[in-house]
């Protein structure tokens, strides 16, 4: 059986500050809570015999893969498929600002100066069918919460992207196996026309 696992980043000094960030230019550290919880993945996660680790562009991905898989010498390779939304001016702004900007706004609707929900959603299904055409028998995957949630949600046959699961914690392994996250893929493909 082909296994990947998908999980979102370790706690992030965004994370603390509760602002948004979609540029994969900005740096965006773990703080040292963030730091535990990569160590403590890469000890939930010892066991699992991965061949690959795929990060995103974002800082905070590539340094929890780094930490998860300290001593393990997996290859580490990057995927702006998977990256964050790009959330273009709103760049900085606070969760509560974002979140209004997206009450207010379909799916469709695309952030100023970025990217749509929905746009974001059709290249995260295209990410996903590349992870199940790659040769490896199991695959890790440090990415965002919102691939992470829609990738839950659509396996699991929902008519909303953003639930039943809405809240993905840090740092915690979310597995599918091979049609799992074709599904998730296929769905996430009709939900986001």
């Amino acid at each position: 059986m082909r296994l990947v696992a998908l999980t979102r980043h370790a706690h992030s000094t965004l994370n603390v500050e509760g602002r948004v960030n979609g540029d994969p230019a900005v740096p965006v550290p773990l703080t040292d809570d963030g730091r535990a919880q990569a160590r403590m993945l890469g000890l939930q996660l010892a066991n699992v015999p991965f061949e690959l680790c795929v990060h995103t562009r974002f800082t905070r991905t590539r340094e929890t893969a780094e930490l998860a898989l300290r001593r393990r010498g997996l290859p580490l390779i990057e995927e702006p498929l998977l990256d964050d939304i790009d959330i273009g001016d709103l760049e900085g702004d606070t969760i509560a600002e974002y979140r209004a900007w997206k009450a207010e706004h379909a799916r469709g609707d695309r952030f100023p100066g970025g990217e749509s929900l929905d746009e974001a959603a059709r290249r995260y299904a295209v990410a996903f069918r590349a992870l199940v055409a790659r040769p490896e028998q199991a695959i890790l995957v440090v990415c965002h919460e919102i691939p992470v949630r829609y990738a839950l949600n659509a396996a699991g046959g929902s008519d909303d992207l953003d639930g039943p699961a809405h809240q993905i914690p840090n740092a915690m392994p979310f597995l599918f196996d091979e049609e799992s996250l074709r599904r998730a893929a296929e769905r996430i493909d009709l939900l986001a026309r």
